[in-house]
């Protein structure tokens, strides 16, 4: 085994990916994609859906709404909505790109443009080992500069993780979603600004035909544009991908440094079936207090001159 297959990052976020990247056999389009991915932290690219899926699955969505934005996880009542998150072409590249099975869990259908200021899904959705994770954004219409288009900062994927303790900020503390994105949320958006000014990050807006695609990394910044023309449709749908082999949980609601993470218990969208989160090959245990578990971590001990979380060698005896 290579020193860079023993790194436990994706492949495009291996310190070896470029010198690796030189000795794969693979076609010069394919190999090009991957390596703008790796620079930028976003690949555009077609997913090969049909267009009568697409319509499909605006079609059945579009009654969910009620009175929200947006409606998350209909892929457990829409099946056009499933077989978008599940395509080949989607998987195919996440594999890839990755060198993992990518794991579907979450989708999020819009009618229009969300607004959402920039983000890094990593506040939401995070993994250990870190980065294996990705959303993948497929328009179900042409999206224009007036109807609300994505907005991302290409490289940004490469700063450091911003936990909200970075930001000066306790997770733990809020308890409700009010109090979430309420208050802890919203101030680590306005201090991501910050970052994003101090660094001279240039943002760049997505606009894009009917049916492509655009997988942006786990922490590439990204958001929502205004919406110019009142009345305008946006409709869209994201998925979230893991990646096997990890422990998933939600930083927005963890606080690692008083002992609290916020486990995520996934279900695979591709297979119905509820994965495990697992630490190098083991499954760690839950107990039936609900979901996702809140666990209580003492930060570490010295074993065998290696630090480990007691939290993994707690659930991996039982």
């Amino acid at each position: 085994m290579t020193t860079a297959q023993t790194i436990n990052l994706p492949w495009v976020e291996s310190p070896f990916f470029n010198r690796e990247l030189q000795q794969v056999n693979l076609d010069p389009v394919l190999a090009e994609q991957i390596r703008r991915y790796a620079e930028d932290g976003y690949l555009i690219f077609d997913p090969e859906i049909d267009e009568s899926v697409l319509d499909e699955a605006r079609r059945e969505v579009e009654p969910l709404y009620g009175n929200e934005l947006r409606k998350q996880d209909a892929w457990k009542t829409v099946s056009a909505v499933r077989t978008i998150a599940t395509a080949p072409k989607i998987m195919e590249m996440l594999r890839v790109l990755y060198r993992r099975e990518p794991i579907p869990f979450q989708t999020l259908n819009f009618p229009v443009g969300t607004q959402q200021r920039t983000h890094s899904d990593s506040i939401h959705f995070n993994s250990i080992p870190q980065r294996f994770m990705c959303g993948v954004w497929v328009a179900l219409e042409d999206v224009r500069a007036d109807n609300g288009p994505l907005h991302y900062y290409p490289g940004s994927h490469k700063l450091p993780f911003y936990d909200l303790i970075d930001m000066g900020l306790k997770g733990s503390e809020a308890q409700t979603v009010e109090e979430i994105y309420g208050g802890t949320y919203k101030k680590y958006e306005e201090r991501l600004d910050e970052i994003i000014q101090a660094h001279g990050l240039k943002k760049e807006t997505l606009n894009m035909p009917k049916g492509k695609a655009i997988i942006w990394s786990a922490n590439l910044l990204h958001g929502g544009e205004k919406i110019l023309t009142p009345g305008s449709s946006r409709h869209s749908q994201v998925t979230h991908y893991f990646f096997e082999n990890c422990v998933y949980y939600t930083p927005l609601r963890s606080d690692a440094t008083i002992d609290k993470l916020y486990i995520r218990k996934i279900t695979n969208i591709a297979t119905g079936q509820t994965i495990d989160n697992k630490y190098f090959d083991q499954t760690l245990a839950y107990d039936n207090e609900g979901y996702p578990k809140r666990f209580t971590i003492p930060l570490s001990i010295r074993r065998m001159g290696r630090f480990v979380p007691s939290f993994l060698i707690k659930m991996l005896k039982r």
